[in-house]
């Protein structure tokens, strides 16, 4: 047996979000399929990262375990074949440790949301950034972010339907940058909670638009409150960018 760690490029917006569901189809059950198909074995992937439905992937990374022998190549080449035509690519393809595991060897995840501040909507990029008609003030939204950044209980930026044991997590950055008509929002922490970088770019949102000030950040994160969240961002901006190990 070879526990392959794969990496992993995905559209979701087909998608219910990575992990299987059974009320619509999923990143791993359109790879778990393929993989089976190939190698006539029932498998099992374990990500890095569970993304909701609409969020995309530029390199997430999960691990499976497979009997038959293959090489890197055609495992890749095979997978990709059979997952047509879902949205979905394996980029690279490495042998691991039978130890090691996507979601528990993981050090880092680092997410990245793209915001669209121009009145035309978007004519190629649809349904991958979220589109506002009105100019946002970047430098607001940057002195806001700092307030975010560090250790803090971020039970305000936490989906009610969260499952991790606490709310307390430390974001390591949380940086701002223009390219062109877009606001790229980058995020880093070892783990975030279910939905916090989509809460936290929505309130960032409201301070750019000038509907919120920078100290409105801070006392949303100071409420600890589900109640004084602004805004919860759409998923179709989201991508998980990269695992780090």
């Amino acid at each position: 047996m070879t526990r392959w760690r794969l990496t992993i490029e995905y559209d979701g917006a087909p998608f219910m979000g990575w992990q299987r569901q059974d009320h619509g189809p999923s990143v791993q059950q359109a790879l778990e399929e393929a993989i089976e198909q190939m190698t006539g074995e029932p498998v099992r992937l374990h990500a890095a990262g569970r993304t909701d439905a609409g969020v995309h992937a530029l390199g997430m990374a999960a691990h499976v375990d497979i009997d038959r022998p293959l090489t890197a190549h055609r495992l890749r080449e095979g997978v990709n074949a059979l997952a047509r035509p879902a949205p979905v690519a394996i980029l690279a393809a490495e042998p691991v440790a039978d130890d090691w595991h996507a979601r528990f060897s993981c050090t880092g995840r680092r997410y990245l949301y793209r915001l669209l501040a121009r009145r035309a909507p978007p004519a190629l990029d649809r349904g991958r950034v979220w589109h506002l008609a009105l100019p946002l003030d970047d430098e607001a939204m940057r002195e806001a972010a700092a307030h975010l950044v560090g250790l803090h209980d971020f039970t305000t930026f936490r989906s009610v339907n969260c499952q991790s044991a606490s709310p307390i997590k430390t974001l390591d950055s949380l940086d701002i940058t223009r390219e062109g008509d877009e606001l790229h929002v980058r995020a880093a922490a070892r783990s975030f909670l279910h939905h916090q970088v989509r809460s936290m770019v929505g309130c960032l949102a409201l301070v750019g638009q000038g509907r919120w000030t920078p100290g409105d950040m801070k006392a949303a994160l100071d409420a600890k409150d589900r109640q004084a969240l602004g805004f919860n961002a759409p998923p179709h901006g989201l991508y998980f960018v990269e695992a780090a190990y």
